[in-house]
C-alpha cells in the first residue's frame, strides 16, 4: 500500500532552519509529482511546494519563495524540504502529498514549531 512518512519536525527559533524528509513505498515515487503542505491551528491546509517527477520543476507559495527549497531523490523514494529563515507564521504540521489515478495520499505529518 502506499505509504508516506515524515520527519524532521521540531523546534525552532525565529531565523533558523529545519529539513524535512517523506520517505515513500508502494508505488514508483519517480513516476509522481511530490508536494509540501501545511496547516496551522484553526487554519485551512495550505500548498507549500510541488516538485516534479523528473525533479526539473518546482513551485513554491509566496510566503516561502526564497527560504524554502523542495528536492527529490528518486533512488531514495524520498522528498525533501529545506527551511530556512523560518519565522513564527511557519508554524505548522507539515504533510508531504501525492496523487494518481485521482486519488490525493498524505502522511501523517510532522510538527514545526518556530518560537523563541
Amino acid at each position: 500500500q502506499v505509504q508516506l512518512v515524515e520527519s524532521g519536525g521540531g523546534l525552532v527559533q525565529p531565523g533558523g532552519s529545519l529539513s524535512l524528509s517523506c520517505a515513500t513505498s508502494g508505488f514508483t515515487f519517480s513516476n509522481y509529482a511530490m508536494g509540501w503542505y501545511r496547516q496551522a491551528p484553526g487554519k485551512e491546509r495550505e500548498l507549500v511546494a510541488t516538485i516534479a517527477s523528473n525533479g526539473r520543476s518546482t513551485n513554491y507559495a509566496d510566503s516561502v519563495q526564497g527560504r524554502f527549497t523542495i528536492s527529490r531523490d528518486n533512488a531514495k523514494n524520498t522528498v525533501y524540504l529545506q527551511m530556512n529563515s523560518l519565522k513564527p507564521e511557519d508554524t505548522a504540521v507539515y504533510y508531504c502529498n501525492t496523487r494518481f489515478f485521482s486519488i490525493a495520499y498524505w502522511g501523517q505529518g510532522t510538527q514545526v514549531t518556530v518560537s523563541s
